[in-house]
């Protein structure tokens, strides 16, 4: 169980009580304790935080026209909140990003997301190797530099980190921001420091960002730590957190440190990235719905997915259209953060595994109609293109009437959208093709 589905479950069974008292509280906290406990918070950090609850919920008297329940889960949030550390916000700027951590950590994706994450807000950036412990380290950063569209420099068999730096600022310096992803090891050891010092005293880094698995929990304090007394760093990135259930205790660990945490990832893809914000963090491990980074993801896929806005349009629903919203769907990295972005967190694990494979199902099937077909889905309910469309496209005959009957709900769905007009008006912004 992660950190999110137990607070969730510990405030279904608080919101669920006929009477919140003394005794509620209690029984309240113990199941908060056990869910925090479990994703590795540390012991300290959560009888802290639960006896605060426990001090405000009994003792402070609730405000004007707030429910006991209410006002609780409030409590709750706000103090997850602090626990979870400070939002962060980038400054969209020209400068040098240095990356440290050990091995696994993920610095050399982070290196390509954070490039990328700059490059798409207007500034050229250039990507240097100074990873010269790893084999293929090279290699990853230059494949994963092409694929962003970045600026690369390397050195292939150069062990000497100095002159990486002086001659990789030397090739990228028309870029404006430029990030160094350094060597990593199995622990922070001597060789390693000296190593991170040498670059730190050449390349003269505007931030030092340490990059942490989320899964190592409670340990991220005690690297955040050695790491900050080596080269003083300025913020910690945290990744994986979509498969960690100790995310939560990395995250409070990092807090405990005393620094900061820039961005946090999740995902494979390199948009897979984002400010951290603790107000959405925890409001997304509480159920909130978080649309403002939702919409935010829905145009970055539309525009990943090389889709004009205005083709995201749903007056004339045809399967093009469809095939069109499918396409920017499968940009948007893993189904289970756009559910926990809505608010759906619970959905079992087979079933959003099914879902993502019927996207890719739905995507082949109309791959293989033709263009009359993909304009005039009344064509395809013949049984005989049916067929055909199941042989072309290496599905069955009923995944194609699945189709077929998940398009109609949509249509239907989309037609009773057009009588909202508040909701037609708030989503235009976002999607020009409305009207």
């Amino acid at each position: 169980m992660d950190l999110g589905e137990g607070l969730r479950k510990a405030i279904a069974k608080l919101t669920g009580a006929t009477i919140i008292d003394a005794k509620t509280i209690k029984e309240f906290n113990k199941e908060l304790q056990k869910a925090l406990l479990s994703a590795d918070v540390e012991v300290a950090l959560v009888f802290a935080l639960t006896k605060k609850i426990e001090e405000k919920a009994l003792r402070e008297k609730l405000p004007p026209g707030v429910s006991p329940k209410d006002y609780i889960t409030n409590l709750v949030y706000e103090e997850l909140v602090n626990l979870m550390g400070k939002s962060y916000a980038a400054d969209v700027k020209p400068k040098r990003i240095l990356l440290v951590g050990i091995y696994g950590a993920g610095k050399t994706t982070t290196a390509a997301k954070l490039a990328k994450f700059y490059q798409d807000r207007g500034l050229s950036v250039g990507l240097i190797c100074c990873d010269v412990a790893r084999p293929a380290a090279y290699e990853q950063l230059e494949t994963l530099a092409k694929q962003a569209n970045v600026g690369f420099f390397g050195m292939k068999g150069e062990r000497d980190v100095a002159k990486i730096i002086q001659e990789g600022s030397k090739a990228l310096k028309d870029r404006k921001i430029l990030i160094c992803d350094s060597s990593g090891r199995s622990a922070l050891d001597k060789e390693l420091i000296n190593e991170l010092k040498i670059i730190n005293n050449a390349f003269k880094p505007d931030e030092k960002n340490l990059v942490i698995n989320a899964d190592i929990g409670q340990v991220a304090e005690k690297q955040a730590k050695e790491f900050n007394q080596a080269i003083g760093l300025t913020a910690v990135i945290v990744t994986k957190l979509d498969g960690s259930g100790k995310g939560g205790g990395a995250l409070s660990a990092v807090n405990a440190a005393n620094v900061n945490i820039s961005f946090i990832t999740a995902g494979e893809k390199l948009n897979a990235i984002e400010l951290y914000d603790s107000k959405k963090f925890v409001g997304r491990l509480l159920g909130m719905p978080d649309l403002e980074s939702l919409l935010a993801n829905v145009q970055e896929a539309i525009k990943e997915a090389n889709i004009k806005p205005e083709e995201v349009s749903i007056e004339e629903l045809d399967f093009d259209s469809f095939y069109t919203q499918l396409k920017a769907m499968s940009k948007m990295g893993p189904l289970k953060n756009m559910m926990g972005m809505l608010g759906i967190n619970d959905m079992p694990k087979e079933a959003l595994q099914q879902s993502e494979e019927k996207l890719k199902k739905f995507k082949d099937i109309i791959g293989s109609m033709t263009k009359e077909e993909r304009k005039d889905p009344q064509l395809v309910k013949a049984s005989t293109r049916v067929a055909r469309i199941a042989k072309g496209s290496g599905t069955t005959e009923k995944d194609v009437r699945e189709l077929l009957n998940d398009f109609n709900k949509m249509k239907k769905m989309m037609s009773q959208f057009q009588n909202n007009r508040q909701l037609k008006k708030h989503l235009s912004k976002f999607m020009p093709g409305l009207k």
